[in-house]
């Protein structure tokens, strides 16, 4: 074995032993049956182990690899780069869903994937759910109120009481067998009690939570350099979002004039998110059912990617926990080293206890002209078939390190693809998907101002509001991802608008850099659209070697 194998195989090793949760969302089932350690000791020896490898990968001579190894290498120090970036911020001593997080998506997703026998999930379900009072009290013990920041926590405490529901109502109907089913209930009734004792205590911890949430410029910085690999500092990255806020909104006016006679895009977004859009959180899930088959039709007519065989990817209602947290569409792959294809598309329903007022508020924002692009953006060809692509291609290194600033950015440049080639067919589909990337450019300037600590809350719920006719509540929500999650929502516009650079490029590489993507033979599209998406989830400036060389 050469000596950068050898290495990737004791990383590898490392990883699912820090943390037998991503073991089991990668498919390896052995370590189901475990709940990942995450007391301080713990992170303490994880910040460690990322410095030691990372000298370790760094130390690697060019002369001893190939290109591709070098690439591999080069993701290595870059993620490992990001890692040690966050373990200044200790994320652990400020973040609640840390904890409550890992308790309900380790047990979650081995029903989600059901990768073993029943019998045998039951088993592992149980023995985390044990664990979950060990893991909560871990999370009291290192959680700080000078670090804190209530805005964070309060997000946590519906998270936790969403969990609870869970393990203690829903999870026991996964079981089929009655005394398996029970065994599920004891189990969860515990856990659930854990979570409800672990919201109160948050509630306390609210009170007292004066902590910052501002991540600083230095360190923004360093995520677009050291491990996207990308130009900018945070204050480059926020000047371009202002540049394409700007040129989108151009755009749409000239758009929205032709629909409705008025440039006025905001108002004409807001009528149809008014009149027409599903009326039942059933009828919601069953029009992006439909979008998301017409999308995948389309790729087998159009032949801009290969789809594999067997692939699948469900429309389901989004998970109890998850909703009082995030209020849009999201996905989850099938196993990066399982044998399953079948991916899972959740649409954005309400939370437990959302009045009638905010579960209509929700449907109006997942309008019938809006499904189209969300569709493609979470499916085809966007996350679903992406990281089914990696999850088939991809060595084994890029299929465990990621970065949203690709998987967010493709599945951004999927609208723009799908567009280019005529999915879209109304014009008011088209308005929807430059709204979404229109909403991207406002993350970025939102993001970084924020993060550089020059946008409070208010103002940046302001923004969303004023700028982009968003409603209070939600744009609330988004504004508390951002505090909660900082550098993630620059990723969408980032990276799309770096894979349509390395488009371009690539493209004149073969003499067709003026051809309209409209006119592009198929079979040319697909070529290289099969190609970055292979090549996994990498760095911008990583993806970009990849495809270009260098």
């Amino acid at each position: 074995m050469r000596p950068l194998e050898t290495l990737i195989e004791a990383f590898l090793a490392a990883e699912v032993a820090h943390s037998p949760v991503l073991a089991s969302s990668l498919g390896l089932t052995a370590h189901d049956d475990r709940l990942d350690d995450l007391s301080g000791e713990a992170f303490a020896r994880r910040a460690a182990d990322a410095a030691a490898y990372r000298e370790r990968f760094a130390a690697v001579p060019d002369a001893a690899l190939g290109a591709e190894e070098r690439i591999d290498r080069d993701l290595a120090v870059a993620m490992l780069d990001g890692r040690l970036i966050q373990a200044e911020w200790a994320g652990w001593k400020r973040d609640p869903l840390v904890y409550s997080g890992t308790i309900v998506s380790g047990v979650y997703g081995l029903f989600l994937h059901r990768l073993r026998p029943e019998a045998e999930l039951v088993a592992a379900a149980c023995a985390r759910l044990a664990e979950a009072r060990r893991a909560l009290e871990q999370g009291r013990a290192n959680l700080e109120a000078a670090l804190a920041h209530p805005l964070i926590v309060e997000r946590a405490i519906g998270s936790a009481r969403g969990g609870a529901r869970y393990v203690r109502d829903l999870l026991p109907s996964e079981a089929a067998d009655p005394r398996l089913r029970e065994q599920l209930r004891a189990a969860g009734a515990d856990a659930g009690a854990a979570l409800d004792d672990w919201a109160e205590w948050l509630g306390e911890l609210a009170g007292s939570a004066h902590g910052s949430w501002v991540f600083g410029e230095e360190r923004y910085t360093r995520i677009l350099r050291e491990r996207e690999q990308l130009p900018w500092d945070a204050r480059g990255l926020r000047d371009l979002g202002r540049r394409e806020f700007e040129r989108l909104d151009a755009e749409m006016r000239t758009l929205a004039l032709r629909i409705a006679g008025t440039e006025d895009w905001h108002e004409v977004i807001d009528r149809a998110n008014r009149e027409d859009h599903p009326r039942t959180e059933a009828a919601m899930r069953e029009a992006y059912e439909v979008w998301t088959a017409r999308a995948r039709d389309f790729l087998v007519r159009e032949g801009i990617v290969t789809l594999p065989e067997g692939e699948e990817c469900t429309v389901e209602p989004s998970p109890v926990f998850q909703r009082p947290v995030i209020g849009v569409a999201s996905y989850i792959a099938p196993p990066a080293f399982s044998d399953s294809l079948t991916g899972h598309f959740f649409v954005p329903f309400a939370p437990d206890g959302a009045s009638p007022e905010e579960v209509d508020e929700r449907l109006a924002s997942n309008s019938h002209g809006g499904i189209p692009t969300t569709s493609v953006h979470e499916a085809y060809p966007g996350h679903h078939w992406h990281l089914v692509m990696r999850r088939l291609h991809a060595a084994p290194l890029r299929r465990v390190l990621s970065t949203p600033y690709f998987n967010e950015g493709w599945a951004l440049y999927a609208e723009q693809v799908m567009r280019e080639r005529g999915f879209f067919q109304e014009p008011i589909q088209e308005l929807y998907h430059l709204e979404a990337t229109i909403f991207r450019a406002a993350r970025i300037v939102i993001d970084t101002s924020m993060h550089l600590g020059e946008m409070s809350i208010e103002e940046g719920v302001a923004f969303l509001r004023d700028r982009l006719a968003m409603p209070e509540p939600t744009a609330r929500a988004e504004i508390g991802r951002y505090a909660w999650w900082p550098t993630q929502a620059s990723s969408y516009l980032t990276g799309c608008l770096e894979i349509l650079r390395t488009r371009t490029a690539w493209l004149e590489r073969r003499g067709l850099g003026g051809v309209p993507i409209a006119d592009l033979d198929p079979a040319v599209l697909r070529e290289f659209h099969d190609g970055i998406a292979m090549s996994g989830s990498l760095p911008p400036g990583l993806a970009r070697r990849a495809m270009l060389g260098g």
